[in-house]
């Protein structure tokens, strides 16, 4: 089952702590795809710091209770169709064999496109017509089961994707309301939750729990991912929450884990640059923006990573008066195909600079991932090290954390839950 598990991409463990910082009903996720990820140990000191008591991680590990990740989304045209409902039969009916069953759900996180509706109005909601029959079997074998309906919801992506989409519906201020069956909705956060209401509804099982497992605002790589937008969604994602109505259907505390809690420099970019750039903190730990997750607006940094231990700061940068420009090109598209540079996109960070700062940035970001090596800042000739930081205003150079490496993440999650079972933290499995 390990190596047959090890295909699927998503593997959820929530961590309950001590803490009281963060709501019972709040969660957070924490991601796989880093080149250079914190050492375990200032993970879990930084989530005790913020009082973080449900951590979501991604990984292929034998603590199992989700199968996949987003398996049926349209963009895959059917390549999991098949496999998925098959898996998540066989992963229940072995936590029942083992005798967890009644405590170790198996569920399948799914993105909002599994269900859709005909107009803007939430009351047209149903299962997406290629996976509606399939849909219907998982949603009743959860019901059979008591496993939660867990679904990622990106208002962003909403704005992203449709230049004609109103962008204050994507906030929680009440901008562009939409009326449904006498029903106001004042965000698509909202729409979008109970349009999968009545999916399910339509499918016989109206009261399946749901639990939004991804939800969040990305801060860099296209010009609505802003540090200004993320806080200006948390806070009115917060301030919902706490208010504990729920959505108009479903009314009451909703259970969500926010995506992310760091940046991934190795995530895909096929979605878009802004996949890299998720986190409510940076790579190494350091919060974005002030944000208060109890929802009361009392706004203030959440609590830095500490002992990060980072490289020596220096930098690697594009020398202007160097020979064998004609080779820069070649040397640009190297140095990004094998580090991040997404913040040098169309408004983004970056984005609005000259040709030599982004020229810098893009040699900068191979040095570093890199570890700083010298020959990853020769570049035929055209790099050159410095130790006077080359940032401008919003586009900052990073210096690169020491780390194990990617090879060994699994063995690093692994020992974060072994270091949190020390620190006499709850583990509860949806």
């Amino acid at each position: 089952m390990v190596r047959a598990m090890a295909l699927w991409a998503g593997i959820i463990l929530i961590l309950v702590a001590a803490g009281v910082v963060v709501g019972a009903d709040i969660g957070v996720n924490l991601g796989a795809q880093s080149s250079h990820p914190l050492h375990p140990s200032i993970v879990v000191n930084l989530l005790k710091d913020n009082g973080m008591k449900k951590v979501k991680l991604f990984d292929s590990d034998p603590w199992y209770v989700a199968v996949g990740n987003e398996p049926f989304l349209s963009s895959y045209n059917g390549a999991f169709t098949n496999q998925v409902f098959p898996a998540l039969q066989n992963i229940q009916k072995a936590l029942d064999n083992a005798g967890v069953g009644d405590k170790i759900k198996a569920t399948i996180p799914l993105n909002s496109d599994v269900y859709e509706s005909g107009s803007d109005k939430p009351s047209e909601g149903a299962f997406r017509g290629d996976i509606k029959e399939l849909m219907t079997q998982i949603v009743h074998f959860y019901k059979e089961n008591n496993s939660p309906f867990v679904v990622n919801i990106y208002p962003f992506i909403s704005l992203y994707q449709n230049p004609d989409f109103p962008k204050d519906f994507a906030f929680f201020d009440g901008g562009h309301p939409i009326t449904d069956k006498n029903i106001q909705y004042s965000n698509v956060f909202d729409a979008n939750f109970d349009t999968l209401v009545y999916a399910l509804k339509k499918a016989g099982v109206p009261d399946l729990k749901i639990i939004v497992g991804e939800v969040g605002w990305p801060t860099d790589g296209n010009v609505y991912a802003t540090k200004d937008n993320a806080k200006k969604f948390y806070d009115g994602l917060f301030k919902k929450l706490a208010s504990n109505k729920g959505t108009p259907l479903r009314p009451g505390k909703m259970e969500v884990y926010v995506f992310a809690l760091f940046d991934e420099d190795l995530k895909s970019v096929l979605p878009g640059f802004f996949e890299r750039h998720w986190g409510i903190f940076t790579f190494d730990g350091k919060p974005k923006f002030p944000m208060d997750f109890s929802g009361n607006q009392k706004d203030k940094l959440l609590v830095a990573a500490k002992g990060v231990t980072y490289l020596e700061k220096q930098w690697c940068v594009f020398d202007p008066t160097a020979g064998k420009q004609y080779l820069l090109p070649a040397q640009l598209d190297w140095a990004c195909g094998h580090a991040d540079c997404s913040s040098l996109t169309n408004g983004s960070s970056c984005g609005n600079h000259d040709a030599t700062v982004k020229n810098s940035y893009a040699f900068n970001s191979f040095f570093q991932v890199n570890d700083q090596d010298v020959e990853a800042c020769r570049f035929e000739g055209m790099g050159t090290i410095v130790k006077e930081d080359p940032s401008k205003g919003s586009c900052q150079f990073p210096i690169m954390i020491e780390t194990a490496g990617v090879e060994r993440l699994s063995l690093r999650f692994g020992v974060i839950c072994a270091f949190v079972s020390f620190l006499s933290f709850f583990i509860t499995l949806i």
